[in-house]
């Protein structure tokens, strides 16, 4: 196995793993659940079960799998790695220091000029 292509699809299956869980969806998904929400062949996903299996980043319960201690962790952070993108403010989105926070008047101030409608008086 390609060690990159192992670290590839270990961070998109522990995250999975991480996501499907704190959704709700399923706290120990069968490889059949993994392949169908991965979209990945079973062939494929198969061997690299085995190998999380083996580094101790997943357990195996029956047909089933969970995040060990260490996977939840790998899992965690990855997808909150993933989604940093997401939860950080855009560009001219202000953050939760920002002055335009001490009052409303702020906030429109602050939100005319991020939008560039700046009068002077």
């Amino acid at each position: 196995m390609d060690e990159l292509e192992v670290l590839r699809v270990r961070d998109e299956v522990l995250q999975a793993m991480y996501w499907m869980r704190s959704e709700g969806i399923a706290a120990e998904p069968t490889d059949e659940e993994l392949t169908r929400f991965l979209a990945v062949p079973l062939t494929t996903l198969g061997p690299f079960l085995d190998r999380l299996v083996a580094d101790d980043l997943l357990e195996r319960n029956g047909a089933a799998y969970r995040l060990s201690a260490r996977g939840e962790e790998i899992g965690k952070r990855t997808f909150a790695d993933e989604m940093a993108d997401l939860t950080r403010p855009t560009h001219g989105e202000c953050d939760d220091d920002c002055w335009c926070h001490d009052s409303p008047e702020a906030a429109a101030e602050c939100l005319e000029e991020r939008r560039g409608h700046v009068h002077s008086t």
